[in-house]
């Protein structure tokens, strides 16, 4: 009787375990997988890569990415979503296909805020409109005087439908009145590679991904989206400079977990991403990419989500933006 008393007792202590959400012993004490919903190659992508490996240094465990591109974002997105709430999946998505999918698309298989469990934003960066230099334009005006002389007969790369990248080049199309043929991408990576192969001739893409190819003359660099010239690219205008007063568009990416992760393990990845932010390396290697370290609280993430959610839902409705 006595043996089946105890038994029963650590049964009771395991199942109070279980449902109060207290782990033995301490996060982590395994690897982590930072999911990236986009090819190799792509803002998002070098930017988890950096982060990945200072949380490998200072977790004391290792942190993998893990490419799952395709349906705009939606695709890794979705393996987060349902996934275990124990802190070793986690995502970093573009804040493109984060706040717009909700409105382009009827049906997600998630939900953005009941699902995911904010973290922490990570970095930011402006975007740069750049052609293929066989495309014999010089500057802004004279790009967009070309597709309205021919409207349509551009093709423009486009890394996925709602990812920041094609928002940003919506924004120029509405306020300039050029016209392009879009041609959908799972990712910045391939879509970059495709005009630098002269397949397409107009990209908008992150400042990170744009910047060697810039320099190394494989696509020449119109303008910046943000409101000041990057100082990595000082000869590059900004597009009020180059003729588009009031434009404004940039990129930012977050770290998120499945919903229900629990408060601890969020604050400690938090801090962790604070505290990377501080390294003599990363900052370094983000400032050599043209990328802004914007470690954020949770609750800060979470409300940034909700008001870029109704901004661009604003857009796309104005730009009467169709999924293709």
């Amino acid at each position: 009787m006595r043996c089946l008393r105890s038994l029963c007792l650590v049964a009771f202590a395991s199942l109070l375990l279980l449902t109060t959400g207290v782990r033995a012993g301490p996060y982590p004490t395994r690897s982590i997988r930072i999911v990236v919903p986009y090819a190799p190659g792509g803002n998002s992508d070098l930017i988890a890569r950096i982060l990945a490996v200072r949380l490998s240094e200072s977790l004391g465990q290792s942190v993998v990415v893990e490419n799952r591109p395709g349906a705009s974002g939606i695709i890794g997105s979705e393996v987060v979503a349902r996934a275990e709430p124990d802190g070793y999946t986690l995502l970093l998505i573009s804040s493109g296909n984060l706040t717009t999918n909700p409105t382009l698309f009827t049906k997600l298989p998630y939900d953005t805020v009941r699902d995911f469990s904010p973290i922490s934003n990570v970095a930011y960066t402006s975007y740069v409109l750049s052609v293929n230099p066989s495309l014999q334009v010089k500057s802004v005006k004279e790009l967009i005087d070309l597709a309205k002389a021919s409207p349509g007969s551009l093709d423009a790369a486009i890394p996925g439908i709602g990812a920041g990248g094609h928002l940003a080049l919506e924004l120029f199309t509405s306020m300039s009145g050029a016209e392009f043929t879009q041609v959908v991408y799972k990712g910045a990576g391939p879509a970059m590679a495709d005009t630098i192969a002269g397949t397409t001739k107009v990209i908008m893409d992150a400042l990170p991904t744009s910047l060697e190819n810039v320099r190394g003359g494989v696509i020449r660099a119109l303008a910046q989206s943000g409101t000041q010239r990057s100082p990595l690219l000082p000869d590059v205008p900004t597009m009020a400079e180059a003729g588009l007063p009031g434009y404004e568009a940039m990129v930012y990416n977050a770290l998120l977990g499945p919903a229900g992760l629990p408060r601890d393990i969020v604050l400690k990845l938090q801090a962790e991403v604070a505290k990377a932010g501080l390294t003599a390396v990363v900052r370094q290697r983000f400032a050599e990419l043209g990328l802004t370290m914007t470690a954020s609280t949770p609750e800060e993430l979470a409300d940034f989500i909700k008001v870029e959610t109704v901004k661009w839902a604003k857009i796309i409705r104005e730009a009467n933006m169709k999924i293709q």
